[in-house]
Order: structure tokens, then C-alpha cells, then sequence
């Protein structure tokens, strides 16, 4: 059964953690290579589909006085994230991050976690270059997530996705929960394609995959 997105991690959000850490591989290592792999003088981070801050567990580990702009579709996970970082610098916004405005010059970083691989290539490259924009001279753009080794699982994972949309009559731009990952050297090329001309590959474990851009 297809559901809509945020309703299905408002379902979740009981054990979500647990579930990532435990069940999802790659994803414990992945959180902490992330906060190794900000730039070391990192003051404003932005969190593009924070959920429950796993991610930023660890970035507050080392960088305890971080300011952290987040953007997530459901309020049972921000609920989740203000109950567990009270004290800390937290601008927290329920709402789509492809129509949310980041502004130009504003983060040292930009991360995200288990978030993108929703979504397709043009949609993608649309907010890469806004998150460009929106990182300071020598900020990075880290993304840890689910992608697949070829484009033929990727096309393969699409054409299911349209399948079960078009069966279930879900309107075009209604976000459901489905995963379309893209191939690794298809979200390396988008990343180029947006701007960024140093493109690391930090981790591959499972299909887990963590990404490092960073702007000149």
C-alpha cells in the first residue's frame, strides 16, 4: 500500500531511531562520518529532511554550539528532534525543501540523511544548485543515502515506483513514499552539474552512500 510521506514516518517516529541504527546498514557509520566530514570552523549547518536528528546527534557531538536550520514534512519527528536537543540552536521548519527558500551565502554546510533518494534527477539538480548557492565560499553539501550501483537498477526502481503511482491514481506532485535511488555516478554527475567541482565518495556500505561536495 502506497502511503503518503509524511503520514508514513508519523506512523514511524516511535523507534525510528532504533530502526536506522540497528536495522538500516550503514547508516550508524554513515552519522558519524558526516560530522567528520564538515568543514572544521562549521557555525551554520542546514538539515534538509532532519526527521528525529540522527545525523545531527553526532554533529553536536563536535560542534556543541552548531546552529541548525531544519526543514522536515512531519511534526511528529521535529517534535521528536526539539524533545532531544532542547538547549540547542535549532530553527526547526515543517515544510518541502524543494519549495523552501535557503537563501544565498547562508551555511557553512548543508547535510542530509536517508532523505533524497525520493525523488528524480531533475528534481534533484533544481535543489543541488540551490544548496550551492546557498553554501559559503569552501562549505560542503554532505548527503548520505540509499543509491544503487547501476543505472539499469535505478531505471528499474523508477519504472516500478510509476507503476504502483499510476495503479493507486496518486495526482502528480503528491509525495508518497517510494524509493527511486539514484545510481552513485548519476548523483556525482548532478553534483558537477550544480556547481561543484570537488566530489568525494566517503562511504559505500550496503546501499549506503555518503557524498561530499564541497564549494570552492
Amino acid at each position: 500500500m502506497i502511503e503518503e510521506m509524511s503520514a508514513f514516518f508519523a506512523a514511524r517516529v516511535e523507534g525510528y531511531d532504533e530502526h536506522m541504527l540497528n536495522d538500516v546498514v550503514g547508516c550508524r557509520e554513515g552519522y558519524a562520518r558526516l560530522a567528520q566530514a564538515l568543514p572544521a570552523d562549521a557555525r551554520d549547518v542546514l538539515d534538509l529532511g532532519c526527521g528525529t536528528g540522527l545525523e545531527l546527534d553526532a554533529l553536536f557531538a563536535r560542534f556543541p554550539d552548531l546552529r541548525v536550520t531544519g526543514i522536515d514534512m512531519t511534526e511528529e519527528m521535529l517534535r521528536a528532534l526539539r524533545e532531544k536537543h532542547p538547549h540547542k540552536a535549532l530553527r526547526l521548519i515543517r515544510g518541502d525543501y524543494f519549495a523552501c527558500d535557503f537563501g544565498r551565502g547562508a551555511f557553512d554546510a548543508v547535510v542530509s540523511f536517508e532523505s533524497l533518494h525520493h525523488f528524480p534527477r531533475a528534481q534533484k539538480l533544481g535543489l543541488y544548485r540551490r544548496v550551492f548557492a546557498a553554501l559559503r565560499p569552501g562549505g560542503a553539501f554532505c548527503n548520505g543515502d540509499y543509491m544503487v550501483e547501476t543505472e539499469e537498477e535505478e531505471e528499474a526502481l523508477a519504472r516500478e515506483a510509476a507503476r504502483l503511482r499510476a495503479e493507486a491514481r496518486v495526482p502528480e506532485g503528491v509525495f508518497v513514499h517510494l524509493d527511486t535511488p539514484l545510481a552513485i555516478a548519476a548523483e556525482e554527475a548532478l553534483l558537477r552539474q550544480a556547481g561543484f567541482a570537488n566530489v568525494e565518495r566517503l562511504l559505500r556500505e550496503g546501499n549506503t552512500t555518503l557524498l561530499r561536495a564541497e564549494r570552492d
